[in-house]
């Protein structure tokens, strides 16, 4: 998904860390670029169990993506709505 929503490394930090309750099907894998606010960008990569957040560099909009089965995408939607 597209997103103007503007997220903290700390905010995506802890989204990433529900990821792995199961609350929101199986995920086996999750990416995203999406601004700061500060004129920064946060970059991130998710695997089960591990995650990596980075700065990057700035894009046009905000993008979310999560791979997995079973998928509960009203809970992911929740999850990344500010």
């Amino acid at each position: 998904m597209e997103t103007p929503n503007t997220y903290a490394a700390e905010e995506i930090e802890k989204i990433l860390s529900a990821l792995d309750s199961g609350d929101y099907g199986m995920i086996l894998r999750s990416k995203g670029m999406v601004p700061a606010g500060d004129g920064s960008w946060v970059y991130f990569d998710y695997v089960p169990q591990e995650h990596d957040i980075r700065d990057g560099k700035p894009e046009v909009t905000g993008k979310i993506c999560v791979i997995g089965s079973k998928l509960n995408e009203e809970k992911l939607a929740e999850l990344f709505r500010k």
